[in-house]
């Protein structure tokens, strides 16, 4: 079971010291459901299976956290873009809203209490805190401001308007942190203890260096200031591995930073760890659902002993673990970290 001394650890590790044990993350949503025997849609839309599989799955596999993030369209259903999904499948948008002036003009930001998904996703948060309390971190989730015009206009649409409206593109990004801000402290009142800023789009797939700071660096510093000013934790994800992005990415202050698989985890710690704390970074696919069970024990071992020297480290995939993962390797993973997760004192 998780433990009562989680979020002081976690404090210690955003602090760049020695926890009394290295918090252990798996971003398992998708694992959890088929864990739970239930479908993908129902986890979406019954507020009660959904509370019953986290809570369940913390019980199960000795997670130190709950990670609530369905899916990315919750904030951008009101504001009119469509979704669907399949039965095991998260709602992906199929039809955005138009890039343009007009548009924007339209925008407001939606009934946190009344709008959608959002107030179930609220109840749930409140429920698991409750269920749960301080023996895990409750971690929610917004859009930063670059991928939420993304979100919103649809990326490709998105990327175009950084060379022919760049100033629609960052008037778009302002209602973001206005909306994002409002959001992140709807789900810090219900519970959470943390806050999830998803970025991908903001990545080194996507965008430059260049293009990170212009575009995306700002908006993301806003947003991050402004929940962590509210108390929760800030946890910034691009799935990113790329140093120069990542140095980038430290400098819009969240407290800890999600580093993707395609980085060395030492290389990470040896460079832009000595800012700010870092989460990562098992493979999902390669190591956890492709992966044979000792593979997942070495792997989990050598990230681990890496990670955590010196403090300022908190254990997790580095992206989504895919819902056919088996069962034995999640349970390897979770016992072996937690094995290795303490320090020599």
């Amino acid at each position: 079971m998780a433990y009562s001394g989680v979020l002081e650890d976690i404090q210690t590790c955003i602090n760049l010291g020695i926890p009394k044990r290295v918090p252990v993350f798996a971003l398992a949503e998708l694992f959890n459901v088929r864990m739970a025997g239930i479908t993908y849609e129902e986890y979406t839309c019954n507020v009660d299976k959904l509370v019953k599989c986290e809570v369940e799955s913390v019980k199960r596999f000795n997670y130190d956290w709950v990670y609530l993030n369905p899916d990315d369209n919750m904030e951008f259903e009101p504001l009119g873009v469509k979704t669907k999904g399949e039965k095991n499948v998260p709602l992906g948008a199929y039809e955005f809203l138009p890039a343009s002036w007009d548009m924007l003009k339209t925008l407001k930001l939606p009934d946190f209490q009344r709008d959608g998904r959002m107030p179930a996703f609220l109840e749930a948060i409140s429920r698991i805190k409750e269920e749960l309390k301080d023996t895990i971190c409750l971690c929610s989730r917004v859009a930063a401001p670059f991928s939420s015009v993304a979100l919103l206009y649809g990326a490709e649409n998105t990327l175009m308007l950084l060379f022919e409206d760049p100033e629609l593109f960052k008037k778009t990004a302002d209602f973001f942190v206005e909306l994002m801000s409002e959001w992140g402290k709807a789900q810090i009142q219900a519970g959470a203890d943390a806050i999830w800023v998803g970025d991908c789009v903001a990545s080194s797939g996507f965008i430059s260096p260049k293009h990170y700071s212009e575009f995306a660096a700002e908006g993301a510093l806003k947003l991050n200031t402004a929940l962590k000013k509210e108390g929760a934790v800030i946890f910034y994800h691009a799935g990113e591995s790329s140093l120069q992005h990542l140095e980038l990415m430290a400098d819009t202050h969240p407290d800890a930073l999600s580093i993707g698989g395609g980085i060395d985890i030492k290389e990470a710690k040896e460079t832009v760890g000595k800012r700010v704390c870092l989460l990562g970074n098992i493979h999902g696919i390669k190591t956890l659902q492709r992966g044979r069970p000792e593979y997942v024990e070495k792997e989990t071992i050598r990230i681990m002993e890496s990670g955590k020297k010196n403090g300022g480290y908190i254990f997790n995939s580095e992206e989504g673990i895919a819902y056919q993962t088996p069962e034995q390797n999640i349970k390897i993973m979770m016992q072996t970290a937690k094995k290795h997760c303490s320090y020599k004192r």
